[in-house]
């Protein structure tokens, strides 16, 4: 494939941070674009890339954000978003009654209205890019969750949140399909990441063993592998990925 602009939200560290090292080492100008400014520009440096802060539910920095990064040759072909937020509680309980509605505003908020927020407004960047050999104008890479699908007890938030990710994933193709930018979603299980790393490392083995096989925690570049061939696939569209080892969560 070609050399092409792309953007990763949440680029600075996790599977965000491998996508963007993926993409770069398969030749592309990568737009690191995070709200923590010196690991992402550090990252960006080492890349050869850009870095851009950016608050995904904030439409004037993610339009700046998506300017910046097409401002190149060819446009804005690439756009992943890894940014999101873990959230836990449960729904209602006998000690402590019902939920905080605001924990569920803040999950959904970042993670659903956040990934809307980045689509739709790099949908309408790549909009107007010319065509590629396949009539390809651009391809959108979201990231969901295997809770999404079952989520366990205590996270209701980020499986709603997660869930509407999913949902959204095959109407967004549709939707763009007479411009040719595609919409793809990866729904990721238990993967090796800062939010794991805070573990003790008898909790992290124990998290790994409960994937049938591979029998461990993900690796943030297989999560990477996965993205930049749907950017090389024009196949793949509207189509949510699971990533999980054949993981089926328990309900805790």
């Amino acid at each position: 494939m070609d050399s092409q602009q792309a953007i990763v939200f949440g680029g600075a560290s996790g599977l965000g941070e491998a996508t963007a090292r993926d993409l770069a080492a398969a030749g592309h100008k990568v737009t690191v674009a995070d709200l923590n400014e010196e690991k992402g520009g550090e990252l960006a440096g080492e890349l050869g890339g850009n870095f851009v802060k950016a608050d995904v539910t904030d439409p004037d920095q993610v339009k700046a954000a998506l300017a910046a990064a097409g401002s190149g040759e060819g446009g804005l072909r690439i756009c992943v978003n890894c940014a999101g937020v873990g959230a836990a509680g449960r729904i209602a309980s006998e000690k402590h009654g019902a939920a905080p509605l605001e924990g569920y505003q803040w999950a959904i908020n970042i993670n659903l209205m956040g990934t809307i927020n980045v689509l739709r407004l790099a949908c309408e960047e790549m909009i107007s890019n010319d065509p590629d050999d396949h009539g390809q104008r651009g391809v959108c890479i979201n990231t969901a969750s295997i809770a999404a699908y079952d989520g366990q007890i205590g996270q209701t938030a980020y499986a709603a949140s997660k869930g509407g990710v999913v949902g959204l994933t095959l109407p967004a193709a549709r939707d763009m399909a007479r411009y040719g930018v595609r919409v793809v979603t990866i729904a990721p299980g238990l993967f090796d990441t800062p939010l794991l790393a805070l573990l003790p490392e008898p909790a992290r083995k124990a998290l790994g063993e409960t994937i049938p096989f591979p029998n461990r925690l993900g690796i943030p570049s297989e999560f990477a592998a996965l993205a930049r061939h749907i950017t090389e696939n024009p196949m793949m569209n509207g189509e949510v990925i699971r990533l999980d080892g054949a993981l089926r969560m328990a309900p805790q």
